[in-house]
């Protein structure tokens, strides 16, 4: 008999212990049948919201501007996208909002200066073979970073304009990272970035236009 009553007895408990149980979190009983609840994805989205005329800069092209926020229509999908105009380049971007993540705003005046005192510090040159080095200023050319841009500058500018001392390879980078980095200081400092940057490189003057070799 003692033991049938610890037998009910546990029953008890085991009663208690699932009368107590919570539901699962992930279905809800209505009846005999069990209700998914399904979590609901999120598109995502860019923080940073630009305006039409505000400049940008895009990695691959450099400074452009914002000319106008267009809306199309693919398939059953709206899409909302700037159209970035790169003037030197003559060429204009269609970006989508929610895929932004190429762009970044100007620098700010704090960030230029920063750039301008890597200018004037001294080259940092490595002893490798030139086509190595001219790969890796080419990803710090095509990265869009201020700082980036900066180093390249300071160690290819040779103070001069005179192409025997540099060759066209070296020449073709230089003008290619100082045209970058001027249209981008061109836009806080104005009429300014260049002879902030000449100076700092301790240039008498930008670089004269490159021409291709005969």
């Amino acid at each position: 008999m003692g033991r049938k009553k610890k037998l009910k007895k546990i029953k008890k408990i085991k009663k208690k212990i699932l009368a107590k149980k919570p539901a699962s979190p992930s279905s809800y009983k209505t009846g005999d049948e069990k209700i998914p609840i399904k979590k609901i994805k999120k598109q995502a989205t860019e923080k940073r919201i630009y305006n039409i005329k505000d400049h940008v800069v895009y990695p691959k092209h450099g400074v452009g501007k914002i000319i106008s926020i267009d809306k199309a229509k693919i398939g059953d999908i709206e899409i909302t996208f700037y159209k970035v105009l790169i003037k030197k380049d003559k060429l204009t971007l269609s970006i989508p909002l929610n895929q932004q993540s190429n762009l970044r705003p100007v620098s700010s005046i704090n960030q230029i200066n920063k750039a301008v005192s890597i200018l004037k510090s001294k080259p940092r040159i490595k002893r490798t073979m030139w086509s190595r080095r001219a790969q890796e200023y080419e990803q710090k050319i095509n990265s869009g970073k201020l700082y980036d841009l900066a180093e390249v500058v300071r160690d290819l500018n040779k103070k001069t304009d005179v192409i025997a001392e540099q060759s066209y390879s070296e020449r073709q980078l230089f003008e290619k990272a100082y045209d970058r980095l001027k249209s981008e200081l061109e836009v806080v400092l104005e009429d300014k970035a260049q002879k902030k940057m000449d100076k700092a490189l301790d240039r008498e003057e930008g670089p004269a236009q490159l021409e291709s070799p005969t």
